[in-house]
């Protein structure tokens, strides 16, 4: 027998690549679970499905940074409960420190859906009860019909996980001018932020101010305490756009319509959206 849930959760996330660098992420996840009925009748509840599996994906890597363990490019160091990550990928030197709880190793060369996949499997199995003879997820990004973009950014005002310096999304865009859909100025903006990191401009300081992270040339360093703890990060100065507002999804919303404003003056509509169904409208 099997018992499926599409759309279970999303997982919005982080990772290091060898060769793009930092990347947000956002993955819809399905799941089948193979096994015998129960007393119940079941293989499992749907709402012990809902409840348990959820909370485990969330936990181990929901608003985390995930990291190939095995990839020779990516090193780690402790420092009490700090975690020292460091990448040396084809756009440069990234270096994050972080709250351990903030990272989560993946024990592959890569991260991808496929070893990501087997991470979760391996992790969440043994939480479910034994007539559950094999657990399968599927992780997919979501359907995107027009343009989309990466974004990792950290949020330290929020008493959630959002606080942490290096999670992401992946997110799609609508943008608006005089109320018709612009393909061109869709195209351009998720061409400015490629693979990009979102630094809040209050947040960057010099190499001397980080506690953990090493100088490295041409790079923009951020730090900020939050109430999990100290976060530092330190990217390619090309891999960020620093901007004057805090990262939310409404005040990005709001930063891309005014850019667009100063740069060419309309009226325009912006559609951000954060991961998967959920976003901000703004206007200028």
């Amino acid at each position: 027998m099997i018992l499926f849930v599409r759309d279970l959760t999303v997982i919005d996330f982080s990772y290091l690549c060898p060769q793009r660098g930092l990347l947000g992420e956002s993955f819809i996840v399905d799941v089948e679970l193979h096994g015998g009925l129960d007393a119940t009748s079941m293989v499992l509840d749907f709402a012990h499905v809902k409840k348990l599996i959820k909370k485990a994906i969330d936990s181990l890597v929901d608003h985390k940074l995930a990291y190939p363990a095995l990839h020779p490019a990516v090193s780690k160091r402790q420092d009490g409960q700090t975690e020292i990550l460091k990448l040396n990928s084809q756009r440069g030197p990234v270096q994050i420190a972080s709250p351990a709880d903030a990272h989560v190793a993946i024990p592959a060369e890569k991260v991808d859906e496929l070893s990501l996949t087997a991470f979760l499997q391996q992790q969440i199995k043994p939480l479910l009860p034994d007539n559950v003879q094999q657990l399968l997820f599927v992780l997919r990004p979501e359907k995107a019909n027009g343009f989309y973009y990466h974004y990792s950014h950290g949020l330290k005002k929020h008493d959630g996980n959002c606080q942490r310096i290096a999670h992401g999304h992946r997110s799609t865009i609508e943008i608006y001018q005089h109320n018709m859909l612009s393909p061109r100025l869709n195209k351009f903006w998720t061409e400015r932020w490629t693979d990009i990191y979102l630094g809040t401009a209050e947040d960057q300081v010099q190499a001397a101010d980080c506690q953990w992270l090493q100088p490295q040339d041409n790079s923009h360093f951020f730090r900020y305490q939050a109430p999990q703890g100290w976060f530092e990060i330190a990217l390619p100065v090309s891999h960020c756009e620093i901007v004057p507002c805090d990262t939310t999804v409404e005040c990005l919303a709001e930063y891309i319509a005014n850019t667009l404003q100063a740069l060419e003056p309309a009226a325009y509509k912006v559609v951000a959206y954060e991961g998967v169904g959920k976003g901000a409208i703004a206007f200028a």
